[in-house]
C-alpha cells in the first residue's frame, strides 16, 4: 500500500469507530491503546484483538504527541455542522490548518486517527478531505464523494432499512435485489413546484454544488481560500445553476424564480424533505407554506441576527455597487473595476474569509441560508435543528434555494449592468469566419439540429455508507434526466494567410417563456447556458472542427460523480483517471429537458481571439481532472480563460440589439442556429 492511501482508512463509514474493520474487512487500524476513546479503552485489548485477525492489510498507527482538539469538540459528535454557521465554520478552519501543519502522512494519519472518534463525523470527513486535496504529499488521492459516506443526505430514507434487511439476509452479494428509489416522493401533483423535484433532488447536482464548495472552502489557511478568481466563480457557478433552473421551469410550463426580494412577506413554497440523517437519527424540519421568515436567536448555535441585519448589509453592498468602491476598515475606497470588481463583490456577498470588510457588509448570503433553515424554529425553543437549506449538499432540494439565489443573482447583475457593453474589438476576431454550424445525435438518420432527452435509470452501490451495515455491495436504482449523445460540426474559415488559435464558446438559451412569448434579447442572454469552452487552432483556410457532448468543459461523466472507491482497487491502473476530480455539473443534466412538442433552443457558437483569452498557461482538458474548468477552474493553476466568465453575455447589451441574430450578424466569428429538444416521457435503464 502506497504510504499515503492508508489515509483512505479513515474516509469509509464515518460513524464505525477507527478499530473497526474497513473496506468489506479487508483492512485494519491498529490504533495505540491511548487513542481509544473512554467508553472503548477498558476493552481495548479484546477489540484489537478480535479485528485484526482476519485482515489482509493492517495498518499500525504511530503513537505521537496528542493534539490539541477542544476547540472542535465543541460541536457534539452526533449533531448538526453546517458551513452556513459561522462558529462552525470557523472550526472548520481551524481544524484544516490543523491537518495541514502536520509535518508528513505518519503524523497526519496519527493526529487524524485521534480526532476521528472524537468529533463530529461530517466536520471530520469535510476538513480531511480539504486537507488531503491541498497537501503535496497527498492531494494526488482519491477522495470518496460524500455520497459514499453519508447516503442518507441524498435518498428516500424508506430505502436504508430495504438495504439493510437487504445486505443482512442474503450473503450472495450475486443474489441480492437492487432497491428502487422512487421519484418524486417528497410531494404530490398538487404542488407544482413539484414539476421539478428531478432537477432539485437530483443526486449529482447537489453533490456537485458540495463539491464546489469543498474545492472552495470559504475559512482555513490562505493558500486554501485564495484561490485565482475565486469569488467570480462564486458568482458564475451559482449564476448558471439559476439559470438552468429557470430554463427548465420553462420546459415545465412554470414561471421564472422569484428573487427573494422582500424578507418581511410570508415564504409561499413550503418543503417537506423526507430525509432522516444516520448521524443524528432525526428528519431535517419540514417548512410548511407561507412560513413567516423571523430574526433568529439561537444562542447555542452562536447565530443571533435580525432581518434587519441583512437588509443592511444588502443595502450597502447595493451602495457601493451603484457608488463603483467598496469601503475597506477604516474608510478606504476600494474600486469595483471592470476587471476585479465581480472577484471583489462575490467574496463580499458569500462571504469567505476574503471579504475586505467582513463587519461592515456582513454575512449577507450566509445568514439568508440560515433564516431560511432555522424559520421553523428561530430560538431553538423547540431544539430543532436547521432545514436542508443549511447545508451544501442538501440546500438545492429546496425550492427557497433559488428564491435565495436568485436575489443573490440580481445582487451581481446589478454591478455588471454597471460595465459598458463590450465594443466591436472585444467581441470581433477579424479573419476568422464560422461558414457553417450544426448539431446531431450520435445516430444513423439523425435529424439535425434535433436533440434528446429523456428518463434513465441507473444503478448506485451505498453498500460503503451503511455504517454498521452489511458488507459488500449493496445496490440502488434511482430515475434521472439524460439526453442522447450528440456532436457538434462546424467549418471555420481562417482567412488571414497564417496559424491562428482560438476558444470556442458554446451556448444555448431558449426563444420564448413558459407562455410561449419571445424573450427579449436582454431576458435570453441571462438564461444563456454554457454548454462548452475549448481551445481550436486554426490552419489557414477552411477547418472542419468536430466536438462531442461528453467533452463538455461544464460537465463530469457519471463514473466520476457515483463511483465508489475502496482500498482494495486503489492502485488499479483505471482507478487513477477517479482522483479526486468531482467537482463538476453532472453530465446527464447537460441539457435542458425539452418538451414532448419540441422546444425551441438558440444555440449559439463564438470563437474568440486566443490572445486576449490566454492566462499565458497550457494545459490539457484530458488530464487531471480539467475536463469541468467552466465552473471549477484548475487545480493549482489559473483559471484558463482571461475572459470574464460567462463572457460575452454577461454584460448588457446595446438596444438596437434587438435579437440574437442582432448581436451574431455583424461578426463573422460568431453564429446561432435554431435546436430543438425533445423530451420523451420513457424510462431506459443504463446499461
Amino acid at each position: 500500500m502506497a504510504d499515503n492511501t492508508k489515509l483512505l482508512a479513515l474516509l469509509q463509514r464515518p460513524l464505525e469507530p477507527t478499530f473497526y474493520p474497513k473496506d468489506d474487512g479487508k483492512t485494519v487500524v491498529d490504533l495505540p491503546e491511548n487513542y481509544l476513546t473512554d467508553r472503548y479503552k477498558p476493552i481495548g485489548q479484546s477489540l484489537q484483538t478480535r479485528f485484526s485477525s482476519e485482515a489482509d492489510t493492517r495498518i499500525a498507527v504511530r503513537a505521537t504527541t496528542l493534539p490539541d482538539i477542544r476547540f472542535a469538540e465543541e460541536l457534539p459528535r452526533r449533531g448538526d455542522f453546517s458551513l452556513f454557521i459561522p462558529k462552525h465554520r470557523k472550526i472548520a478552519g481551524d481544524l484544516i490548518k490543523l491537518f495541514l501543519d502536520q509535518p508528513d502522512v505518519d503524523t497526519l494519519m496519527s493526529v487524524s486517527s485521534y480526532a476521528r472518534d472524537r468529533l463530529n463525523p461530517v466536520l471530520y470527513q469535510y476538513a480531511m478531505a480539504v486537507a488531503i486535496q491541498h497537501r503535496p504529499d497527498t492531494k494526488n488521492l482519491n477522495i470518496p464523494s460524500f455520497f459514499d459516506l453519508f447516503p442518507d443526505s441524498f435518498v428516500d430514507p424508506t430505502v436504508i432499512p430495504k438495504l439493510r434487511e437487504e445486505g443482512a439476509v442474503v450473503n450472495n452479494q450475486r443474489d441480492r435485489i437492487t432497491i428502487d428509489i422512487a421519484m418524486n416522493y417528497t410531494a404530490s401533483d398538487r404542488e407544482d413546484e413539484q414539476r421539478l423535484a428531478y432537477f432539485r433532488e437530483d443526486i449529482g447536482v447537489n453533490l456537485h454544488h458540495w463539491h464546489w464548495h469543498l474545492v472552495y472552502p470559504g475559512e482555513g489557511p490562505n493558500n486554501v481560500v485564495n484561490k485565482d478568481r475565486r469569488g467570480e466563480l462564486f458568482y458564475y457557478m451559482h449564476q448558471q445553476l439559476i439559470a438552468r433552473y429557470n430554463v427548465d421551469r420553462f420546459c415545465n410550463r412554470l414561471s421564472r424564480v422569484r428573487p427573494l426580494t422582500s424578507l418581511r412577506e410570508p415564504l409561499p413554497e413550503g418543503y417537506f424533505p423526507k430525509i432522516v440523517r444516520s448521524l443524528t437519527n432525526r428528519g431535517f424540519p419540514a417548512r410548511p407554506q407561507n412560513t413567516i421568515l423571523r430574526d433568529l436567536n439561537r444562542i447555542e448555535d452562536d447565530v443571533v441576527l435580525s432581518i434587519t441585519d441583512i437588509e443592511l448589509w444588502g443595502s450597502r453592498i447595493a451602495e457601493s455597487i451603484d457608488g463603483g468602491y467598496v469601503v475597506a476598515p477604516g474608510g478606504n475606497r476600494i474600486p469595483l473595476d471592470e476587471q476585479t470588481g465581480i472577484d471583489v463583490l462575490g467574496n463580499i456577498i458569500e462571504p469567505s474569509a476574503l471579504s475586505v470588510n467582513s463587519q461592515y457588509y456582513g454575512n449577507y448570503h450566509g445568514h439568508m441560508h440560515n433564516l431560511i433553515s432555522f424559520s421553523h424554529d428561530p430560538e431553538n425553543r423547540f431544539l430543532e435543528g436547521y432545514g436542508v437549506v443549511g447545508e451544501f449538499q442538501t440546500a438545492m432540494r429546496d425550492p427557497a434555494f433559488y428564491r435565495l439565489h436568485a436575489q443573490v443573482d440580481n445582487m451581481f447583475h446589478r454591478y455588471k449592468r454597471t460595465l459598458q457593453p463590450y465594443n466591436a474589438n472585444q467581441i470581433g476576431y477579424a479573419g476568422v469566419q464560422i461558414q457553417s454550424f450544426g448539431v446531431q445525435l450520435n445516430r444513423a438518420n439523425a435529424p439535425a439540429n434535433v436533440l434528446l432527452t429523456y428518463w434513465q435509470r441507473s444503478q448506485i452501490d451505498l453498500g460503503t455508507g451503511l455504517d454498521f451495515g452489511p458488507q459488500g455491495n449493496v445496490f440502488a436504482s434511482f430515475t434521472h434526466l439524460q439526453h442522447a449523445p450528440f456532436t457538434y460540426r462546424f467549418a471555420v474559415n481562417n482567412t488571414t494567410g497564417a496559424a491562428r488559435r482560438g476558444t470556442c464558446r458554446i451556448f444555448i438559451a431558449p426563444k420564448t417563456d413558459e407562455r410561449n412569448t419571445p424573450l427579449t434579447m436582454d431576458e435570453q442572454r441571462l438564461l444563456m447556458i454554457e454548454l462548452d469552452k475549448f481551445r481550436v487552432n486554426l490552419t489557414p483556410g477552411v477547418n472542419n472542427i468536430v466536438r462531442r457532448s461528453e467533452q463538455s468543459s461544464v460537465t463530469i461523466p457519471y463514473e466520476r460523480t457515483f463511483r465508489p472507491m475502496a482500498l482494495s482497487n486503489i492502485n488499479r491502473p483505471e482507478t487513477e483517471q477517479f482522483r479526486f476530480c468531482n467537482c463538476g455539473w453532472p453530465h446527464h443534466l447537460l441539457l435542458p429537458k425539452g418538451t414532448a412538442e419540441g422546444m425551441k433552443f438558440d444555440l449559439f457558437l463564438m470563437i474568440s481571439n486566443f490572445a486576449d483569452d490566454t492566462v499565458n498557461q497550457e494545459f490539457n482538458e484530458d488530464i487531471n481532472c480539467n475536463d469541468s474548468h467552466s465552473f471549477c477552474g484548475i487545480r493549482d493553476q489559473l483559471y484558463p480563460d482571461k475572459r470574464h466568465m460567462g463572457y460575452p453575455f454577461d454584460r448588457r447589451i446595446p438596444t438596437a440589439t434587438r435579437t440574437l441574430s442582432d448581436f451574431t450578424r455583424p461578426n463573422s466569428n460568431m453564429t446561432n442556429i435554431e435546436v430543438q429538444i425533445r423530451f420523451t416521457n420513457t424510462v431506459i435503464a443504463r446499461t
